[in-house]
């Protein structure tokens, strides 16, 4: 069959596709023969650089039409299409890897591309622009890879979809007589793509011959050792080294059943100064699925102009100040108390004793397991998913991990099995501790590594579950070796993941000097002595007790839900230590104060004994707050304010709360010693996009600075870019504003401000006011509409009202509670609420309930 064609133009009309792009250009192959390329080819007159994107099989030059459109006034964007592919000449020759990077080559010189040049490359053109790019080392500045690979990494199957379409029986008979291997590629998007781009992107492939390039290039992936593209391949991979003070950039779509992250890691150990931004959401059309276009020209803007405000995490490292002299590290007290038999830490039972630990057996116990995990082959810096309840284990697992320089990497079991397996996935662990129940569930996710049991575990499920050490045995190898060397404070401490209420759960990395910072402003903003005993309901606390110093427990409750904490058993945790200190979610107090009733009265004496009370994560009412302090002997209510990236930044009392009274948003009270907080200021179609400023009463994206915020988001280079674009503040998400006496008011979030004709509105301080109605539990304020022209629609928990429509008494009680124009008044059953803290409102999805129900869908469910 004669496959060969002249190139041409794409037809007009394809969707986001400029005809002022296109060009053909003519350059010789690898033979000497002129041919012609069909070339994506825009930018201004004088550049800053060159974008070189190169795509791979069997998409064509068009997967790269929305960079090209949001990089075409700074940079030359230059996008060729593959001899044989898209609209270049189709040769009716099969070209080979080599022959694909020097084809490339021969076309960027015919095209005249100036350096500096960014490659930006998408599947098997990850291995031809890095071909490419090692021969050409002074054009080169920066390099953008795109769910791709260089090797086929020892412990990865060959992907499903590849063994199919490679195997010879099928390899011309789905890739070229029929679209089948093309069809299946395009259904890899996430979500679906439109009907006019999945055309656009099979126009150049109707027919068997012109898709003789597809099968070509599935054929020539070298899976064999003795394939003709092999030696190419290994010599790509292995001169990627001479990339090391080449800024790169992985952007990976995690749904990808081809590139999975088995690809991901071997370039990210081929390439370890590499920045990563997973997209959880997406899948192999990465550039499709995710807002790449954006991330890429961020990426290459701020390597042409280093002020652009750009870190690395390297450079973060960097910049952490080592402790003054006189450093305590976390696990300083308990090396102090080394000899103390009194109680470290109580875990209450749930059906039995409960369980208690002596500092000395805590500290012993932290010592031995440090080293036998350093013993066995945990490493510095190697990250340790801990798949264990709060209580003892999980602290002697934390402090081990810490004292060995691991990094104990904490994600809420609340998440999810899917969300749990995304988290950990992303973390790139090496080992896992887990109870039996944990270490079935990381075995069920696919997690692979060291399996440490924490507690005994059967020996049929030892053997089942692949489970190396236990953390007695690996105590008892500890006794016999010596300590690991102790990390530094600029080394990485822990990796924890948020909440997920606005997305996928995101990986935060503190290092040791912040949580060291942490643990100091905790100390010194709560005036906590030796003396104090903690009971941890808060989960993100609940191992601080031994870095604070002081003896601490965990209450019987389902970590998970923090509204299963009933009165009886914070009483119970409070007399078995004598606590003077409670720190809870807002989902526990609202729990603790409803079983209030069952309480005995030795129960009731214990808690009375309690001097501070601590809640945080959410808002919490006024009038739970009240209720929890009283069965506390009003003892001193605090809501400090913070978030997974940075704990605590601000403080108010109960009384500073009373004293307030009502107003726009919810007091969170003045900043904590060493935190600095600043607004920047909302527009009016609701973007946080003023300059950082402290004036009083302007509403804007709370933004922080203190020696305790979190260094990084984990593997998500885009959104840490975005959150620390203001060099040294973090960008909190949440919106709100300063008053006159420099106290901070949390008005909402920023992805849930309603974009009004007349305005930006924030939802929190119209909730607050709605919920002072008598029939109303909870409320949510959202917009309905395009985003500039939205109507404000209040969404309401009301028991004695039917869900739908609100009746015209609640609606009118609403409105005048409001005092904005409320268009529409919605009554549900239950307001959907995050998972950590029960008490976040999922007010995206509300606002889209409220859209559907208003347009007359019947049929929509919350």
């Amino acid at each position: 069959m004669n496959t060969a064609a002249p190139a041409a133009l794409p037809p007009l009309g394809l969707p986001g596709l400029d005809p002022a792009w296109s060009r053909l250009v003519e350059a010789t192959d690898t033979t000497g023969v002129q041919r012609t390329w069909h070339v994506l080819d825009a930018g201004p007159s004088e550049p800053v650089g060159t974008l070189l994107c190169v795509h791979g099989n069997p998409t064509w030059s068009y997967t790269f039409r929305s960079i090209v459109s949001a990089a075409q006034d700074r940079w030359r964007v230059v996008a060729p299409d593959h001899l044989g592919m898209g609209y270049s000449e189709r040769t009716g020759n099969i070209h080979r890897l080599g022959d694909r990077i020097a084809e490339l080559g021969n076309l960027t010189a015919a095209l005249a591309v100036s350096g500096p040049v960014i490659i930006v490359a998408h599947d098997w053109g990850g291995a031809i622009s890095l071909g490419w790019a090692e021969s050409h080392p002074l054009l080169l500045r920066g390099v953008v890879l795109l769910n791709t690979a260089v090797s086929q990494p020892v412990d990865a199957p060959v992907p499903r979809l590849i063994q199919l379409a490679r195997s010879e029986s099928l390899v011309r008979s789905s890739t070229q007589t029929s679209p089948l291997f093309l069809r299946g590629t395009l259904r890899l998007a996430h979500p679906a793509l439109t009907s006019d781009v999945a055309a656009a992107y099979r126009a150049p492939y109707a027919t068997s011959g012109r898709r003789q390039a597809i099968a070509d290039f599935v054929a020539d992936i070298p899976l064999e050792t003795d394939h003709p593209s092999r030696r190419t391949l290994n010599e790509v991979g292995d001169r990627l080294t001479e990339l090391a003070q080449t800024p790169t950039l992985l952007i990976w779509g995690t749904r990808d059943p081809v590139f999975t992250d088995r690809y991901l890691r071997d370039l990210q150990h081929r390439l370890p100064h590499a920045e990563t931004q997973r997209y959880e959401r997406a899948g192999h059309l990465v550039v499709e699925d995710a807002p790449v276009a954006q991330t890429v020209l961020s990426f290459a803007d701020g390597i042409i102009n280093p002020t652009h405000g750009q870190t690395s995490s390297t450079e973060h490292a960097q910049r952490v100040q080592p402790t003054a002299t006189g450093r305590r590290p976390l696990w300083s007290r308990l090396d102090q108390r080394a000899d103390d038999e009194t109680t470290a830490i109580v875990e209450m039972g749930r059906r039995g004793p409960n369980r208690t630990i002596s500092w000395r057996q805590l500290h012993a116990v932290v010592r031995d397991l440090s080293a036998g995990l350093s013993s066995v082959g945990v490493a510095k810096g190697d990250r340790v998913a801990m798949l264990v309840p709060p209580g003892a284990d999980l602290t002697a697992a934390v402090y081990s991990c810490w004292r060995a320089g691991a990094v104990p990497v904490i994600a809420d079991a609340g998440l999810g099995l899917a969300g749990l397996r995304r988290a950990l996935r992303s973390a790139n662990v090496k080992h896992i501790i887990g109870v039996g129940k944990g270490l079935t569930a990381a075995k069920t996710m696919g997690l692979s590594g060291t399996f440490i049991s924490a507690g005994a575990v059967p020996r049929p499920m030892r053997a089942a579950l692949g489970i190396d050490y236990s953390m007695v045995e690996l105590g008892v190898i500890g006794k016999r070796r010596r300590e690991a060397s102790y990390p530094d404070p600029r080394d990485e401490a822990v990796v924890l993941f948020t909440s997920g209420a606005t997305g996928p759960a995101k990986g935060v990395v503190y290092r040791h000097s912040q949580l060291e910072a942490q643990r100091d402003v905790v100390v010194d903003a709560f005036a906590i002595q030796e003396s104090d005993r903690l009971v941890a309901a808060f989960a993100p606390f609940a191992l601080f007790g031994p870095a604070l110093g002081i003896s601490s427990a965990v209450p019987r409750m389902e970590v998970t839900e923090p509204g299963t904490l009933t009165a009886r058993a914070l009483a119970d945790a409070v007399a078995a230590i004598d606590a003077s200190l409670v720190f809870a979610a807002p989902a526990a107090l609202r729990n603790v104060v409803q079983t209030a009733g069952a309480l005995r009265q030795k129960q009731r004496e214990s808690l009375t004994r309690v001097r501070l009370l601590l809640t945080a994560g959410a808002p919490v009412p006024y009038e739970t707050l009240r209720a929890a302090s009283s069965l506390m002997g009003d003892c001193q209510a605090h809501t400090p304010y913070g978030m997974t990236e940075a704990m605590p930044l601000c403080d108010v009392t109960l009384g500073e709360i009373e004293d307030a009274g009502m107003g726009n948003g919810v007091l969170v009270g003045r900043p904590l010693a060493g935190v600095q907080v600043a607004v920047s200021p909302l527009s009016p179609v609701g973007e946080a996009d003023g300059p950082l400023t402290d004036a009083v009463e302007v509403t804007g994206e709370i933004c922080v600075r203190a020696p305790h915020v979190k260094d990084h988001y984990d593997q998500l280079w885009s959104v840490q870019q975005d959150s620390a674009r203001d060099v040294g503040w973090h960008r909190t998400g949440d919106v709100g504003h300063l008053d006159d006496t420099g106290r901070l008011w949390v008005e909402g979030r920023l992805v849930h401000v309603i974009t009004t004709a007349g305005g930006a509105v924030t939802p929190v301080g119209i909730e607050r006011a709605v919920e002072q109605v008598p029939d109303v539990a909870m409320a949510a304020a959202v917009g309905v509409g395009p985003a500039g022209n939205q109507v404000l629609a209040v969404v309401v928990e009301a028991p004695r009202h039917h869900p739908g429509v609100a009746p015209l008494s609640l609606i009118d009680a609403v409105r005048a509670q409001a005092t904005l124009d409320v268009a529409a008044v919605l009554v549900v059953r239950n307001l959907p609420v995050d998972i950590r803290h029960n008490s976040k409102i999922d007010r995206a999805r509300v606002a889209d309930w409220a859209s559907r129900v208003l347009a007359g869908d019947g049929s929509a469910r919350l």
